[in-house]
This record gives C-alpha cells, structure tokens and sequence, in this order.
C-alpha cells in the first residue's frame, strides 16, 4: 500500500469527519488518496482559519479536528492555531508537507524546521521518517491530542516518504478511562467544604464536557452552593439558575468580585492558569476572612479563601494560584462522589453571595433598550439573546465586544459561547463559527466580530458560501481597535495610533455572494437578527457600535457600584 493511503486510513480509522485547510504541492499524494477518501476536505483561503476551524471542532465534539498546510509559509501560517488550540485545551492535529527528506534537488528552498517549530506550541510533534512508522505516529497523535489536557499535535509527511509503498497496517483505537481521583482527596475535599462557612463553586474551561455539566448540576442542585464561572465555563450550567453570581469578565472590582472575596472557600472545577486567572491567591486563608468584620464577609480581601483544584491534572503552582487541596482524576466522577458525599451543612451561609447577584442583576438590565445610535453594548447583547435559542451558538472574536457578552449574556447550555480567553486572538471568530455550523448544522450559529478582527480572516466568506452554510456574521464598526483604545485611555495616554478606514461590509459580503446588510437605527437591529437567521445562506449584518462609555462604565462606574455594596 502507498503511505498516503495508509494515512488517510489511519486518519478514518480515528474518525475523521473533516480535513481543514490549503495543500500544496508536497501535499500532493495524500490530496489524491483524500479523493476517494470517507473524510471530507473543507478547503480553506488560510490556513490559519483552517486552523481555527480545526480547533473549534476539537472543542466542540471532544474528538480531534484535523488541519492541512504545505511547507514552509504554510505551516507557519499554522502557529496562532497552534498556540489557539493548545492554550484552550482543544485537541487539533495539524498535517505538514515537506520536501523530500532523502533526496531534494531543490535545496533549502522553502525549508523551514516545521518540527521544531512546533515543539513550544504542542504536547507531540513528529517528522515520519517511514511509512512503517505511520500507523504507531498517528494513533499517538490522536491519544496526546485528546488524552487530558487535550491541545494541540503535529505530523510532518514528507514528499518522499508518502510515496512509499508499505506493508504496515492501522492500529485501532483502544479504550481507556481517565484516572480516579483518590478516596482520600475525596475526604478531604468533602472535609473542607462541609466545615466552611461560605463555599463558593467556580466552573472553568475544563468543565465545559457533557457529563461533567450533568454531574455539576447535580451537585448544585443538591448543595445549593452559588457557582460562577471563567469566561471560557459559560454555559456549564444554565446561567438562568438562581444560584449563578456571574462570569468573571473583568479582572477585578466587578460586582462577582465582591462575592469572591467573601468566600472562605472557592470549589475551583476545570480551571487552570491558563485561561486569566478570575482571582488572585494571596494569603495562606490561616484566619477566617470575615472575623474583622462579619457584616462585609472579608470585602477586599481577595484571595484570602482556601481553594480545592478539582481537575483532570494537578495545578500549575503560579504565583496567582497555589490551591491548598487537589481532587485530580476525571472531573465527572469527582463531583459525583463529592455529591454522594456531601449533605447540606446547617454553618453555610450564603447571604452575602445572593445580596451581590440581587445588585448585579438589576445593574445586568441596564442599557438593554437603549435606544442610542450607533448601537449601545448593553442593547446590542440583549438582542443577540433574545434572538438566539437556548441551543443558539455564539462565535466571538476578540474584541472589547467580547467582555460585555460575558458578563451580559445568559448562556443557556454548554458550548453556546464560543469565546478564546486563553490566547484570546482575533480572527478566529468567523471561522469557528463557520466549523459550529459544520458540526451542527440544525442549529442556529452567529459570528460576533469586531471590524479588526473580522478583517484577519474576512476571506473566509468565501468558503462559507462555497459550502452552503446557513450562517450569520454580525460585525460591529467602530473604525478602531477598540480593546486597545479602552486599554490606552485607562492608562492616560492620549487617542493615537489605533483608527483605520474600512470597507462597507454591504458590499464586501455581496462580492462573495453572501447577503449584506446594514443596521441603520437600534430598533433594526432585533428584527434584522431575526430574519437573517431564519433565512438560508451566508448573511453579514454591519452594525456600528458605541463604546464611548466604556472606560467611564468599566474602568469606574462598575468599580465604585460593587465597592459600594
């Protein structure tokens, strides 16, 4: 058999669905033995979009995605995936070419060391020196893609040896069990949440699994411990439930802050240092954080609480996170357990917590029907929910949009927000919207792109409406880089160095024969959503956003109300 046969076996044998990205010339036999192939080819117009598509794939299903490049310019276009994927634990396979290995006419052209760059960027990356070595090479590169953390892996096939012809054959997929966490860590995890006084639940990234989501709801369900979550756990559990205080948007002086530091104990489930810390350890919690003064629950404090690091691997000790307990092993079970373990404690007290969600809930209703033009974020975020169904995905790119729908958006199930904020890129948002669409097409999918972010990988347009995607993309214009912007009049400098011009993205989105339309008032805006999602095609609503008070509202408003309560 041809070694690129062999591959392509290999690759259904894992399950492939779907190969992502752009080949080249080097790339050449494993494109034709994809021709006859189960696996569907979704050919990009970068492959860093394939990339994104990949990972967001990996994401969503648990299973791995799967991208393609050539040599050389195309697998360095890869590297922001790379590092997309493995910092947001998403388990991506990335496929490189090379020249021939044993005998190139070409020289040094186009060459450049693909495995050692990838080296820093994922948990496997090999060259494939003989067929023989490709069955064992990739049912690896699945197992470290997919075994926890999951991220990122990468395979070089070069030109000569995918000509090959070899007698190796596939090796199957065997099953496995992630690790039980210990009965004693069980007790002494159960231990310290049945002595606390005011146990606090944060749910991260690591959470954000089917099972997990069902045991976790159990959990609360039975404790009644308030729970909140990173930006990458919304969704985890229903954010409609009476005992969520919020996402962890901002990194500090938000309202869920003053919950956090009056907690005595924080029950941290699937989040690592990765993703931006939501609170910052700094004290040893020897004392009890509310003795001072028990009316304010240890308000500024924060970090004074004893944490549990309930995940599927040991903590990173960071000088922002060094958890006092740990509960490794799969995360599903753990909770189980604990749920078995644990009954309602009389000393619980979780007044202070349910006075914080009353104020951050009447403060959440604010701006929802501002009638201003351009269109206010409050306003803006409240159409999008009420546009979108409980089972509604939401693709965000990265932006200053991106903090006013975590703290604004109810997400009702998990993975329904799609947000990075591990390596928090732009430019991923459109294609990972496109790759939610692929996976589950009966849904309703939009894309939620800053102007500077769309524009990384706009071009992807194209290959939306190539596959006949029914998709929405609604980018917000503000002629700037408006993160930054809010960034640099915090910090006192003066307007300079972040405005552009742009195109209008009517007539963009109509050169690729997508619908292009434009919100003119923010009374459009709900109606337009509407009709755009229910309607077939490719569909880009322009929408121009007002972010003319952001730094008074989060860098002072927002920071003064919550200190207030």
């Amino acid at each position: 058999m041809k070694a690129s046969d062999l591959f392509v076996r290999a690759l259904e044998a894992e399950g492939v669905e779907y190969i992502f990205g752009i080949p080249g010339e080097e790339n050449l036999d494993l494109l034709n033995a994809l021709k006859d192939s189960s696996i569907r080819l979704i050919l990009t117009r970068h492959e860093q979009a394939a990339g994104f598509m990949a990972a967001t794939y990996g994401r969503l299903t648990g299973r791995t995605g799967v991208c393609l490049a050539t040599l050389g310019p195309g697998a360095t276009n890869l590297v922001t995936a790379a590092a997309y994927a493995q910092l947001g634990a998403m388990p991506m396979l990335m496929i490189t070419g090379q020249k021939p290995i044993k005998a190139s006419k070409q020289g040094e052209f186009q060459i450049v060391d693909v495995v050692d760059m990838m080296q820093p960027l994922t948990k496997y990356t090999r060259q494939l020196s003989s067929a023989h070595y490709i069955p064992a090479r990739v049912r690896e590169a699945f197992r470290r893609a997919e075994d926890e953390r999951p991220g990122a892996v990468h395979l070089e096939l070069p030109e000569d040896i995918a000509r090959e012809q070899t007698e190796a054959s596939v090796i199957r997929r065997s099953r496995f069990e992630n690790p039980r966490a210990s009965e004693t860590s069980i007790s002494q995890a159960s231990d310290m949440i049945q002595s606390a006084r005011r146990p606090l639940l944060l749910l991260g990234a690591g959470a954000n699994r089917r099972h997990t989501c069902q045991a976790l709801r159990a959990f609360i369900d039975k404790t009644g411990i308030p729970f909140f979550t990173t930006q990458m756990g919304k969704g985890v559990i229903d954010e409609r439930h009476p005992q969520y205080l919020g996402a962890a948007a901002l990194s500090g002086e938000d309202f869920l802050h003053r919950a956090i530091e009056a907690a005595d104990l924080i029950i941290n489930v699937g989040h690592d240092v990765v993703e931006k810390p939501p609170f910052i350890m700094n004290g040893e919690a020897d004392t009890d954080p509310a003795e001072d003064n028990p009316d304010i629950a240890g308000a500024g404090r924060a970090g004074s609480a004893r944490v549990i690091h309930v995940n599927y691997v040991t903590a990173a000790v960071d000088a922002v996170y060094h958890p006092h307990q740990g509960v490794i092993g799969d995360i599903a079970d753990s909770i189980e357990r604990l749920t078995a373990t644990i009954e309602v404690s009389p000393g619980w007290d979780f007044g202070r917590f349910l006075e914080v969600k009353r104020h951050l809930d009447a403060h959440l209703q604010e701006g929802a029907d501002d009638a201003r033009f351009p269109v206010y974020p409050q306003r803006l975020v409240a159409e999008v929910r009420r546009a979108m169904p409980d089972n509604g995905i939401v693709a965000l790119d990265n932006g200053i949009y991106k903090i006013w729908f975590a703290r604004n958006y109810p997400a009702c199930l998990p993975n329904t927000v799609l947000l990075d904020n591990a390596l928090a890129s732009m430019g991923a948002g459109l294609p990972s919207a496109m790759a939610a669409k692929l996976v589950h097409p009966e849904r309703r999918v939009l894309a939620v792109c800053g102007d500077g972010g769309f524009m990384m990988n706009s071009q992807e347009l194209e290959t939306a409406v190539r596959l006949g995607l029914d998709l929405v993309v609604l980018v917000l214009r503000d002629d700037a880089y408006g993160m930054i912007k809010w960034k640099q009049t915090d910090m006192g400098f003066e307007d300079f160095g972040l405005d552009y011009g742009n195109p209008s993205f009517v007539d963009y989105a109509r050169c690729y024969g997508a619908h292009g339309h434009r919100v003119e008032a923010a009374d459009q805006l709900a109606p337009l959503l509407e009709r755009c999602l229910a309607s077939p095609g490719v569909h880009l609503i322009e929408a121009a956003v007002d972010y003319s008070d952001n730094d008074r509202l989060l860098n002072r408003t927002i920071p003064d109300r919550s200190r207030a309560i």
